[in-house]
Parts: structure tokens; sequence; C-alpha cells
């Protein structure tokens, strides 16, 4: 019978690898789950929710992990939690393969094998598994509430014996997962919206929810993506006329989201200082590159700057601010994962090494770093808004 355990999170995450939901569903298959006690307290589910479910209570983040054969985390545990769980056991979780590449070697030498969901590959039968859209898509929301909750004016237009009060335009910069429920969670809130990507097929997605897109459309754009779907580097003559349209674009919107992200790399600057000050006091920014240095030149990740009345918010981790739902989808996305990797005579863990899944996410195995990618410090030619 496979083993898997739960242990806490750091006290700025609070969601959980776990869900009631996935714990019972994963006792069907045939585990045996062990949780630390009061790990899912911050996503709102109790130890009863989850004993209710076929889990055991452990007293400590050590004993939750001692006997299993798989630990489902968040994000990426001290070495110390590494070096209490079985040698050879396996480590699954947002492991954030590419920063801090000490700590990543001091947690691949205790002997876990390290699977970075992060890396998923972008394969049909993987659909269910991608953790970097099932948080992206909750991202995306989140950063259209915080903004017009800060707003301090309406969104939608409305018509009153006293006059209209116009619609706020949005702009959202980058049309992956997260531009795209933003730009619906914006259009569902009566913004006028609009958005604008590096590759070409984002732009009928984008109408598709009622946005009109923004770019500069030659030849060259038409050319921009991979077959993979990934944006293809463009030539410096039309990174400066797309920046040009964009910055005249900017000077109009009450509200920008941006959310581009390049794996392994600083995110990208979209937003200069300059067009900060070209908008109008009171407008908004949120940055949802923030964790990775930011998409506007004046972000403070994990804080709310202020620039000559344009606020910037680059809060980290705004799936977190919704735990409940992002601990479900994420849990999911695990439970997805290790299921075909549980054998279905002996109930024990199976992982085929050969499968793709398991060649994309491994990033660690018998004491060393396995992936190329996270090994060379190597990514793809170009990266996708988050």
């Amino acid at each position: 019978m496979i083993a898997i355990g739960v242990p806490a999170e750091g006290p700025d995450e609070p969601r959980i690898g776990l869900t009631p939901e996935t714990v019972k569903k994963l006792v069907k298959a045939g585990a045996k789950v062990t949780i630390r006690s009061d790990a899912g307290l911050r996503s709102h589910f109790s130890d009863e929710q989850y004993e209710e479910a076929g889990a055991s209570i452990a007293k400590s983040d050590k004993d939750a992990v001692a006997d299993a054969d798989v630990v489902f985390t968040v994000r990426r545990p001290p070495v110390d939690l590494a070096k209490a769980m079985k040698k050879g056991a396996s480590l699954i979780g947002m492991l954030d393969p590419f920063s801090d590449t000490d700590g990543l070697e001091a947690l691949a030498k205790t002997g876990v094998s390290l699977f970075a969901m992060e890396l998923m590959p972008r394969i049909t039968r993987a659909q269910s598994m991608d953790v970097l859209s099932s948080q992206s898509n909750l991202a995306g929301y989140k950063a259209v509430v915080d903004a017009s909750a800060a707003f301090e004016r309406a969104l939608p237009m409305m018509m009153t014996a006293a006059g209209t009060v116009p619609a706020a335009r949005v702009f959202v910069m980058g049309a992956g997962v997260a531009g795209l429920q933003a730009i619906a969670t914006a259009r569902r809130l009566g913004a006028i919206v609009t958005a604008t990507d590096v590759r070409p097929a984002a732009k009928e997605q984008v109408e598709s929810l009622g946005a009109k897109f923004i770019a500069v459309e030659d030849e060259e754009f038409k050319q921009a993506e991979t077959a993979g779907g990934y944006a293809k580097e463009m030539s410096d003559d039309y990174k400066k006329k797309q920046a040009e349209l964009v910055a005249e674009h900017v000077k109009n919107q009450d509200i920008v989201i941006t959310t581009a992200l390049i794996p392994g790399r600083p995110a990208p600057k979209l937003i200069s200082k300059a067009m900060i000050e070209s908008m109008r006091p009171g407008s908004i920014i949120v940055d949802l590159a923030a964790e990775r240095g930011g998409n506007a030149e004046l972000t403070e990740p994990g804080d709310i700057a202020e620039h000559k009345g344009v606020r910037i918010f680059g809060q980290l981790n705004l799936p977190g601010q919704v735990p409940v739902n992002a601990s479900s989808l994420y849990a999911r996305n695990l439970q997805a994962f290790i299921e075909p990797f549980i054998d279905k005579e002996t109930k024990e863990l199976a992982i085929d090494w050969d499968d793709e899944l398991a060649v994309g996410t491994a990033i660690a195995r018998d004491g060393a770093i396995v992936n190329d990618r996270v090994a060379g410090g190597k990514t793809s030619s170009g990266g996708k808004a988050s």
C-alpha cells in the first residue's frame, strides 16, 4: 500500500497539498494518507474533515513524512524535512527549480526523488495535472478583484438621473491563462477591456472574450509563434514599434494587469517609469510577475508601490489569497499526477521513469540533479504568459 505524507506549509503559504476530497479518492485508490495536524486550517480544512475522509493525523511534520513513499507539498520544503523522509521516497510539489540552486542541490543530496510540478509537459493527458494553469487562473481573477476594490471608482458604465458614470478601462498584458481569466473577470464587471500578447493565436482568444486586441500586426507578428505554442524572440525593430503602441495605449488606461513570466528568467519589463508617469493619478497596475522582479519598472515585490498617484501592486502568491479554491485545484493536480504511478494490483508506488510525465517533472534522483533544464539552466526559447 502506497503511503502519502503531507506536512504543513511555511508561514507565507496558506495552501495545502491535499484536501479532504482528494484524500478520500486516494484512500479509495489504495493509499494510506497521513497529514500534519492543523496543516489544512489556513485553507479552512479541519483535522476532523481529513479523518472523516480516511487520513491519519500526525503531531509533527517529521511524523507525517517519516513512513511516506510520497510527500506532497505546495512550496519547496526545508532540507531537514527531506532528511526525515525515507531515502528514495518521492517529494512532489512546486519546487521552484530555477532559483536557489544551492538549496535545490542540498535537497537532492538527501536521496529523495524530487518532482517539480511547474515542469509538467504540456500534453493532452497532463492537462488535469497542470498546476501553472490551475493557479494562474485564480491569480488572474484575484488581480481584477483586488484592482477593482482599490480603484475607488466603479468599473461598469452606469446611467443615472444625475449623469453617466463612464466604464473603467482595463488593459491586460499577456493572454495566457491568468490574462484570459483577468479579461473575462473584468468584462463580467463591466469594464472596457483591451489586451495584448506576442502570440498571434492569442488574438482570437482575446476577442472571443469580448476584449479588443492591441498589437502591431505585421508579417513578423504573424510568424511569432513556435509549433509548441511558445513565443519566438522578436526583432528589435518590432519590439520598438510594439513598445510605442503599448506606451500610447497605456496613457488612457485605468487598470493595467501584467502577466508575462518566462521560466527560469527575470520577468521582462513591459511598463517603464515613463509609461507609469503618463497614467492618470488613481490608476492601478497589478503585476503578476512580481515574484520574478516584475513586469513594471517600479514594482516592489511583496508590496504596493506608489508613484505620482499611480499604485503598482507587487503582491506575491495571489492564488494563496483564495486558498480554499487554490488548494482544491492544486490537490486535484497532484492526485491526477500520482494515480498513474500507483500499481493497480499491489497498490504500491510504481513510477515509470520512462513515462514522459516523470521525465518532464523529475529534477533529482539518487542524490543528483537529473533534469537537463534544471542542471544546465536551460529553458525553452520563448515564454508563455502566466
